[in-house]
């Protein structure tokens, strides 16, 4: 049973950093290309940053390029998300999520959730004074 399980939101003051983790488990994770998603309240699903399987290939929305990093250690099956400089505007339900094509980041800039095969329960960032 493929499960992602999201961790490190919370709330930051404008220009901090946080830290998300993803844990995944049920799926061999060294062979999938793995994104951060996030959804704010009255918009769409938007992806914020893909890696492929190997972290060779790296993709980032515009919003967050230069202030956000993703990264994945496949020998723990675990994704990351350093996310820095944070704008009030980055606060929503961040997912991570499985991308079956591998090609999600360059056919579409906001994916619905049926795009992904999986995703996880997300986890909040609130970025506010």
């Amino acid at each position: 049973q493929v499960q992602l399980v999201e961790s490190g939101g919370g709330l930051v003051q404008p220009g901090g950093s946080l830290r998300l983790s993803c844990a995944a488990s049920g799926f061999t994770f060294r062979f999938a290309w793995m994104y951060w998603v996030r959804q704010s309240p009255g918009k769409g699903l938007e992806w914020v940053s893909a890696i492929s399987p190997g972290g060779g290939n790296i993709y980032y929305v515009d919003a967050v390029r230069g202030r956000f990093t993703i990264s994945r250690d496949n020998a723990k099956n675990t994704l990351y998300l350093q996310m820095n400089s944070l704008k009030s505007e980055d606060s929503a339900l961040y997912y991570c999520a499985r991308d079956p094509t591998g090609a999600i980041w360059h056919r579409t800039a906001s994916p619905t959730f049926t795009d992904f095969d999986s995703w996880g329960q997300g986890t909040q960032v609130t970025v506010s004074s």
